[in-house]
């Protein structure tokens, strides 16, 4: 039996809030330019070598490096569009990029799951990416679809099997991460026979794709030719730099964003050059290492300027997917876990980024708890409440009912009182009554909240003929990429 999915529940901001100046991003984006003009990037893609040489860039065949000129850079980012729409099976769960609103989904490429049955920690495998994508389907923070964890028993096709799981366990957009020319049309091929034909998935594409460059300065040409497969079938890209300070990048916030910046602006030059107009976004997810060990951190204790992300996007005219929350923590429930993503998810709200991967994975982004991802979308909740300004109508400002109760009166036998107060107190996870008195431990409720919809909830099924069309691509692909 198909369950009943609550509608769609975004950030939607009432307050607006500028981290940084026009002059600030525009120095920024000065050195970016300078870095692309002096620096260049390096990929070893002879395709895109060729578009970059064949539209007036300075290629260096033998060392793979391409420098651009900033009025390349400028012409070629003027043709990325401001905003799209990003499809989904059910219709009701399309991402209007244009509506001002910020659509959220999880972390996403864990490699180890809590079991849900046995409670043990191991390797995730493809059916864990269908259970949790059924979590995804019934969470209405959760606006789009990331593969949460990995397709671990898949092999070289896994990213297409991940696609697959997301498919047939979800009605929301899906965002796949595949690399490869070979690999990208395979998953083109499988979104097309999802959204009906070719000019329907260009149309609301039903799928877009995370394609990383590698920091410092590198387009990796695996992924840089599957974006040119995506970007040839009107299927969104999303380009995602992750400077690490002082390893990959400098030292420097503001240098590893520019370094960040130029990665991505480079990759999207590219396809507005291969395709005028291909729909791209931007996510500069900013990252640290321990300085005592060099190991990767999510959270030291200076995390500002993660809005930068977003307001760079949008002074180079693109939409933004920006990162929040995540944690280092190991253990759900625990002070570090909650912290660290209630920091984050509240100032990431302000930030008007419109899309943004943000909950589900604890151990820096590498297992997923199932009572964590309950617990990440009880702060979400919170987080989107935040920033709601109130009504000021006057049902809202209720002098009627302040004239009946009077000086010294009280409001509980008010009609007005029964018309709201369910409204007007939402009680979160951390209220739940315990039989005793109290509430219940969060962490409990949260692990049984997640157990109840892994057993109970089930979302509408692709259609038959889709699911053996699906099988079928994937059968070949899976000859082709193990071979």
């Amino acid at each position: 039996m198909v369950s009943e999915r609550p509608a769609l529940r975004p950030i939607e901001r009432d307050f607006t809030v500028s981290f940084h100046t026009p002059r600030q991003l525009d120095r920024i984006k000065q050195a970016t330019l300078w870095i692309l003009e002096n620096v260049g990037v390096r990929t070893a893609s002879a395709r895109a070598q060729a578009l970059f040489r064949e539209h007036g860039a300075q290629v260096d065949m033998e060392r793979h490096l391409v420098r651009l000129p900033a009025d390349l850079v400028e012409t070629a980012m003027a043709r990325a569009p401001r905003s799209f729409v990003l499809g989904a099976r059910d219709p009701s769960c399309e991402l209007d990029l244009a509506a001002a609103r910020t659509y959220c989904t999880t972390d996403g490429c864990g490699t180890e799951i809590v079991d849900f049955e046995t409670r043990q920690r191991r390797t995730s495998t493809k059916a864990d990416v269908a259970d949790v994508s059924r979590l995804v389907d019934a969470l209405p923070g959760l606006a789009f679809w990331w593969p949460t964890v990995a397709a671990g028993d898949c092999g070289e096709s896994a990213q297409l099997h991940e696609l697959d799981a997301g498919w047939n366990n979800t009605v929301k957009h899906v965002q796949g991460m595949v690399q490869g020319e070979r690999a990208a049309r395979y998953a083109v091929e499988m979104a097309t026979v999802v959204a009906g034909a070719a000019d329907e998935l260009r149309r609301r594409p039903v799928m877009s794709d995370l394609i990383s460059t590698v920091s410092p300065l590198v387009l990796d040409a695996d992924g840089i030719e599957a974006a040119l497969v995506f970007a040839a079938a009107g299927v969104p890209v999303c380009f995602v730099s992750m400077p690490t300070l002082g390893t990959t990048a400098p030292a420097t916030k503001a240098g590893a964003y520019a370094v960040g910046a130029a990665e991505l602006v480079a990759a999207t030059v590219l396809l507005q050059l291969a395709h005028p107009g291909a729909p791209v976004m931007h996510s500069i997810m900013q990252s640290w290492i321990d300085p005592r060990s060099g190991d990767f951190l999510s959270f030291p204790q200076d995390t500002r300027c993660r809005a930068l992300a977003t307001e760079l996007a949008h002074h180079w005219g693109v939409p933004s997917e920006a990162a929040a929350c995540g944690t280092d923590a190991t253990v759900p429930g625990v002070w570090q876990a909650g912290v660290e993503e209630a920091q984050d998810l509240p100032l990431a709200a302000f930030e008007g980024t419109e899309l943004m991967p943000t909950i589900g994975l604890m151990s820096t982004y590498t297992v997923f708890h199932p009572e964590h991802l309950i617990l990440g979308h009880d702060i979400y909740e919170r987080a989107r409440h935040a920033v709601l300004d109130i009504d000021l109508d006057d049902e809202s400002l209720a002098l009627e009912t302040v004239a009946a109760a009077g000086p010294g009166g009280h409001y509980l036998g008010q009609a007005h009182t029964r018309r709201h107060l369910r409204e007007t107190t939402r009680l979160a996870i951390t209220h739940v009554p315990a039989p005793g008195g109290g509430y219940r431990d969060p962490v409990d409720v949260a692990r049984e909240e997640a157990e109840r919809l892994y057993r109970e909830y089930r979302p509408e099924p692709l259609a038959e003929d889709v699911r053996a069309e699906l099988s079928r691509i994937l059968a070949a692909a899976d000859r082709d990429l193990r071979g």
